[in-house]
């Protein structure tokens, strides 16, 4: 298996036979690729494995940076295996050490111990390879063999598999074969290996499951020869799988099965679209979202707000930046619940957002408005949502409740000019609100009725009369202005 780099290079220019350095990967993305292999072996942590906050925001991996694992128990409970990067840095003229990822087990005992060790074993080994002799101590004929065996933790699922091959003598474990798997790509080391291990056994692999293998090992190559030839029938499969898979190799599958596959299915589409926010790769939703209204036939017209509600929970920046791209006519077909997400983080620049580009209130109104004008925290921002063009249905009257009880009187105001009926809403919610509250809604409602009936008498002469120059004007009982004429 090839191991993970710090830094990029491409072939040169000038001479395409040799490489340049074109500058270090981002933490998160070396983060990732760790991740999804370990999860592929069946070796992440089984209570978390998270990157340090100080290595997000596109923080570059240092260069010449080292990386080593410490495992011990934890203070209270549990086992920790943490993953420091060390490097120098020549303007302090000084080593740094910094924590990079921490990993936790449940467990605190003996196997919990000895199966972190391991872990930080593949760590360790995914960064700076495995090889049987080091290069400094290299033999003429080549590096020698590594006869030593192999130390592999089983957990008691593992135990369960391995003794059911043993007793039973299967040479097929269909309902054992995510186990099974982890087991021979925890031994073998690499998709080739894989292949050519359970070769030898009656158990055969499908072309798909081979190419589902090349995509969890990262094998591009392997990947582009086998993908072709199962498109007919695997292809919204095989877009979720690349799509789970980090990286630039995950984002090249990806790229190659759009390229080639005219429409998926949108249960497989967005299947696809969440794994990519899941590895927290935005170049590849991007990628995804900007596709997506070619690849499925038939879209739902809510499909990209619904993918930045679920991007929400766990990468909001994702989350923003879907809405950033997404037009006026999808962010108005996108839940309430958007809106809601972001108004429970008070983030008012994307709520704004959101709002220009004509999401409704809908039947989140209520709770929006409650949690903007809560104790008068932001009650700012709830009237200015209201002023851009925030839509509450004019019948909502839980929403103005909300207003009322909040004692968040401007903003009901806004409300009753949009076309609340207070009188009604009193009927409704008859003990609703403080007296100061009541009063000014009460003074401002008599406001507006007096308008209006100010506004009608001026129009009565038309009504009544349909006057000639209205006649000449062409306005024959027409509408202008939003008022009826004739």
């Amino acid at each position: 298996m090839e191991t993970i780099e710090f830094d990029r290079w491409r072939p040169s220019v000038d001479d395409p036979r040799k490489l340049e350095y074109v500058g270090q990967r981002t933490a998160a993305e070396v983060f990732g690729e760790l991740k999804h292999r370990l999860e592929g072996m069946g070796y992440l942590p089984d209570e978390y494995f998270l990157m340090r906050d100080e290595w997000g925001n596109g923080r570059e991996i240092p260069q010449e940076a080292d990386l080593f694992c410490t495992v011990d128990y934890g203070a209270s409970e549990g086992v920790y295996v943490d993953v420091y990067l060390k490097w120098y840095d020549e303007k302090q003229s000084k080593s740094i050490t910094e924590s990079f990822i921490t990993g936790k087990t449940l467990g605190a005992n003996g196997n919990d111990l000895d199966r972190m060790f391991l872990i930080a074993s593949a760590i360790t080994k995914a960064v700076h390879g495995d090889h049987a002799t080091h290069s400094r101590y290299m033999k003429i004929g080549g590096v020698e063999e590594d006869v030593g065996g192999r130390v592999v933790h089983l957990s008691q699922q593992e135990e369960k598999v391995i003794i059911a091959a043993l007793v039973e003598q299967r040479e097929r474990q269909e309902e054992a074969m995510s186990q099974t798997e982890q087991l021979l790509r925890r031994m073998t080391g690499s998709v080739t290996a894989y292949m050519d291990t359970v070769g030898q056994r009656p158990l055969r692999l499908s072309g798909y499951d081979k190419a589902v293998l090349a995509i969890r090992e990262g094998e591009l190559q392997t990947f582009m020869e086998l993908y072709p030839k199962v498109l007919k029938d695997h292809a919204g499969d095989l877009l979720v799988e690349t799509a789970g898979r980090p990286g630039a190799v995950g984002r090249n599958m990806t790229r190659s099965l759009l390229d080639d596959v005219e429409q998926f299915s949108e249960t497989a589409y967005s299947t696809a679209c969440e794994k990519a926010i899941d590895i927290n790769d935005p170049a590849k939703v991007s990628a995804l979202l900007a596709n997506a209204a070619d690849r499925v036939a038939d879209l739902s017209p809510s499909f990209h707000g619904e993918m930045a509600c679920y991007a929400y929970a766990d990468h909001r920046h994702i989350a923003r930046e879907i809405i950033k791209q997404c037009s006026e006519e999808q962010i108005a077909a996108a839940p309430p619940h958007l809106l809601e997400q972001f108004v429970m983080d008070g983030n008012y620049h994307t709520m704004a957002m959101l709002v220009d580009k004509g999401i409704s209130g809908g039947g989140c109104a209520s709770r929006i408005l409650h949690m903007l004008t809560y104790e008068g925290r932001n009650s700012w921002m709830a009237e200015a949502l209201l002023k851009k063009r925030m839509w509450v249905n004019v019948n909502d009257y839980h929403a103005l409740n909300a207003c009322v009880e909040n004692g968040a009187a401007d903003v009901a105001k806004l409300l009753l000019d949009s076309g609340m009926d207070f009188e009604r809403y009193r009927q409704r919610f008859p003990n609703s609100g403080s007296p100061d509250t009541i009063q000014a809604l009460e003074e401002h409602w008599a406001g507006l009725q007096a308008q209006a009936q100010e506004q009608g008498e001026e129009q009565a002469p038309v009504e009544s009369g349909a006057p000639i120059e209205a006649q000449q004007s062409g306005f024959d009982g027409a509408t202008m202005g939003g008022m009826q004429f004739g």
